[in-house]
């Protein structure tokens, strides 16, 4: 299924490769005292109307698309990095340390240390620009909110489904930076 089309109206995807989930109504959420109470608190200091169904929704639609990115960048430079460097010291084990000259193995040595390195500067440069980038960044924020938001309200006691909204706490790059608010990503992929 191709995560981006084949939504239902107030649907989104919570995890990359899963079905579909439907949004849980603010007013739900709003139901809430305490909840409410939080997410104007929040709203404020992120600068996000947490209430706003069409506004968390295409927040929860954008997250997906931001996980599905960082995906796709691990993959593309990290599939390689470990197939070219288990394939280096496969071969060593197997043939390489038997040729006869010393000089040989050194450069074959030399020459996979670099390629490795080459490759694991470009996964982590990858990795830096994509976790880095601050809009990027407060996107994850708003999302870990709404996260912690939907989860306060279902600890009170409103209807919601275990687990919503269906993906994990950003633990790391989800720093909200005022500064960066309403620019486009640094890395060339803008978020809708």
């Amino acid at each position: 299924m191709d995560d981006t089309t084949d939504l239902g109206e107030w649907e989104f995807v919570g995890r990359r490769g899963t079905d579909p989930v439907r949004l849980v109504p603010g007013e739900v959420i709003a139901g809430i005292p305490r909840a409410r109470t939080e997410a104007e608190r929040l709203g404020e200091e992120l600068r996000f109307d947490f209430l706003d169904d069409r506004a968390v929704l295409r927040l929860l639609r954008s997250r997906h698309q931001d996980e599905v990115a960082m995906f796709n960048a691990g993959f593309r430079t990290g599939v390689p990095l470990a197939l070219i460097g288990f394939g280096a010291a496969v071969y060593w084990g197997g043939v390489v340390q038997y040729w006869d000259s010393e000089a040989s193995r050194l450069a074959f040595g030399g020459a996979a240390v670099v390629v490795v390195l080459v490759l694991l500067a470009v996964y982590v440069r990858t990795a830096a620009v994509h976790w880095g980038d601050p809009v990027r960044q407060n996107l994850r924020a708003r999302a870990r909110g709404y996260r912690e938001l939907a989860h306060l309200a279902r600890g009170e006691g409103a209807d919601i489904p275990a687990h919503y909204p269906h993906y994990g706490p950003y633990p790391f790059a989800a720093t909200f930076r005022p500064e960066a608010d309403r620019a486009e990503t640094t890395d060339g992929e803008g978020l809708s």
